[in-house]
C-alpha cells in the first residue's frame, strides 16, 4: 500500500484539512499519515480560533513519521507562517522526498487568514521550487504571480511566472472564475485543460484540500501527472456534485460519493433480479407496450446512463408473462436511465422506474388508487428538443418534476406521430416499482 503524508492544520468541522486529506487518501487507496500545523476552530460559517503548533513540534512529527514509515508522496496544505515552512522545506529535502504536490493555502473559504502575509514570500522561496506540483486557485495564484487573472492568457501568464521559481508542473483551479469549472496544468511549455461542469453549490467547503490530496495519491501510485489530475478531478466533480449541506455556512464535498457508488453495484443488480422473478409470478405481459417494456435501478449518486442498470434487449411479452432477453447490466437502457437520472434530481431517493402499457383505463385506475398521476404533452415539446435523439424523455420529465412538490408515481404521455403512448411507474427501488404494476 502506498504512503501518503498529509502535512496540513486541522479542521475541527472534518470538512477540510487534514481530516478532508485522510478520508481523501483512505478513499482511494493509500495509506494516510499526517503532520499537524495548527488546529483550528472551524465549522462550516468560518475558523474562529487558529493555534499554530510549534515548529519544533512540526519537525518531530516529520522525523517520526519519515524516518519509520517514509512516504511516498507527500502533500502540504495550511503552514501558517513561515518557521513552519522552513522546518517544513528542511526535512523533505534530508529525506529526499520527490512527489510533493504544495496547495499554497492562504485563505479560508469564509475569509479567514491560513497563511500569514510575511510568510508568502518563504513559501516562494523555499517550498514551492521543492515541489512536483503546486496548486493554487485564481486568488492564490494572482498573489503568487503578483498579477490580476480574470481570463485563459492570464492564467497562462500566471502559471510561467510561478512555473519560473522552480516547482516542474503548475496547476491552476479555476473555479473562480466564471463558466465552466476548468484548471489548467502548466509544465514549462504547455497549458493543459481540465473542464467539467459547472455545479452550482455553495457546499465546497475543503475543495482544494481533498483535491491535492488526490493528486498526490494518485502520483503515490505510479501514474503520470495528466492522469493524476484528470482522476482527482473527476474524484472531485463527483464529491461537488453530491455535497453535504451540513452546517448554516459551506458545506462540505461529500468525498464518499464515488466510492458508495461502487460498493452499491452488486444489491443493484441482484434488486433488479428480484423485481423481475416476481413480476413473473402475475399475469401482467399486457402491460407490456409495443415497443416493449424496461425496469432501471440507478446506483447512489448516479451520474450518468452508465450508473443506472436495466435489462438489455428490454423485457418482452411471452404470451401473459415477461420475459428478460438477458440478464440486467449498467448502461443496458438510454431510455429509462434518463427518466431515473432526472427524477433523481429532484430526489436522490427516486432511483427506480418502469414503462409500461398506456391506456386511459390505467390511468383511471391509477387515480383510483389515489396515486399521484402527472402527465406531458409532447406536442409541446420544442421542434428543438425533438430534433436531438433522446432528448424527449427528459424533456417531459423534466416539465412535470419542474411543477411538483413530490414525486408522482406515475407520468403519462398519449405520444404523437411514430410515437407511442406510454406510462412510466416511478419508485424508489425495483420492489416499490414492481409493487405499484402488480397492483394494475
Amino acid at each position: 500500500m502506498k504512503r501518503i503524508l498529509t502535512i496540513a492544520g486541522s479542521d475541527s468541522g472534518g470538512g477540510a484539512g487534514i481530516q478532508a486529506d485522510l478520508k481523501t487518501i483512505t478513499l482511494l487507496g493509500g495509506f494516510g499519515m499526517s503532520v499537524l500545523t495548527a488546529l483550528t476552530a472551524q465549522n462550516t460559517v468560518g475558523v474562529s480560533a487558529i493555534h499554530p503548533v510549534p515548529p519544533e513540534f512540526i519537525g518531530q512529527q516529520l522525523d517520526a513519521v519519515l524516518s519509520d514509515i517514509g512516504a511516498d508522496a507527500v502533500k502540504t496544505g495550511m503552514l501558517f507562517n513561515a518557521d513552519a515552512i522552513e522546518v517544513v522545506a528542511d526535512s523533505l529535502s534530508a529525506y529526499g522526498i520527490k512527489k510533493i504536490v504544495v496547495d499554497p493555502v492562504m485563505v479560508a473559504k469564509g475569509g479567514d487568514v491560513l497563511l500569514v502575509q510575511e510568510a508568502r514570500e518563504t513559501l516562494a522561496a523555499r517550498l514551492i521550487p521543492m515541489a512536483l506540483v503546486v496548486t493554487p486557485n485564481i486568488p492564490e495564484a494572482e498573489v503568487l504571480s503578483k498579477r490580476s487573472i480574470r481570463t485563459k492568457d492570464d492564467i497562462h501568464e500566471a502559471a510561467r511566472i510561478i512555473h519560473a521559481m522552480g516547482v516542474r508542473y503548475v496547476l491552476i483551479k479555476g473555479g473562480h472564475l466564471a463558466g465552466p469549472a476548468a484548471d489548467y496544468l502548466y509544465d514549462g511549455a504547455n497549458l493543459v485543460e481540465f473542464s467539467k461542469p459547472r455545479i452550482d453549490t455553495p457546499h465546497t467547503h475543503g475543495t482544494g484540500c481533498a483535491y491535492s490530496a488526490a493528486i498526490a495519491t494518485n502520483l503515490a501510485m505510479g501514474v503520470g501527472i495528466i492522469e493524476a489530475v484528470q482522476k482527482a478531478k473527476d474524484f472531485m466533480h463527483t464529491a461537488i456534485r453530491f455535497a453535504l449541506p451540513l452546517g448554516k455556512g459551506h458545506g462540505p464535498t461529500n468525498l464518499f460519493a464515488g466510492h458508495a457508488r461502487e460498493l452499491e453495484k452488486y444489491r443493484v443488480l441482484e434488486a433488479l433480479k428480484a423485481g423481475l422473478a416476481r413480476l413473473q409470478t402475475a399475469p401482467v405481459g399486457d402491460l407490456i407496450p409495443e415497443v416493449q417494456s424496461n425496469l432501471g435501478y440507478a446506483l447512489p449518486f448516479a451520474e450518468t446512463h452508465k450508473d443506472v442498470a436495466a435489462f438489455p434487449g428490454r423485457l418482452v411479452r411471452l404470451e401473459r408473462s415477461v420475459v428478460p432477453v438477458s440478464s440486467p447490466a449498467f448502461g443496458a437502457s438510454r431510455h429509462i436511465a434518463t427518466i431515473i437520472l432526472t427524477t433523481m434530481r429532484y430526489d436522490p431517493e427516486f432511483r427506480s422506474a418502469m414503462n409500461i402499457r398506456f391506456s386511459e383505463g390505467l390511468i383511471r385506475q391509477c387515480k383510483a388508487l389515489r396515486w399521484k398521476v402527472c402527465s406531458f404533452d409532447r406536442g409541446d415539446e420544442p421542434e428543438a428538443i425533438k430534433q436531438r435523439e433522446g432528448s424527449t424523455l427528459e424533456w417531459g420529465t423534466e416539465r412535470v418534476l419542474s411543477k411538483e412538490t413530490r414525486i408522482p408515481d406515475i407520468i403519462f404521455d398519449r405520444g404523437d406521430v411514430g410515437k407511442e403512448p406510454m406510462i412510466r411507474v416511478l419508485g424508489r427501488n425495483p420492489e416499490e416499482v414492481v409493487g405499484k404494476v402488480l397492483k394494475l
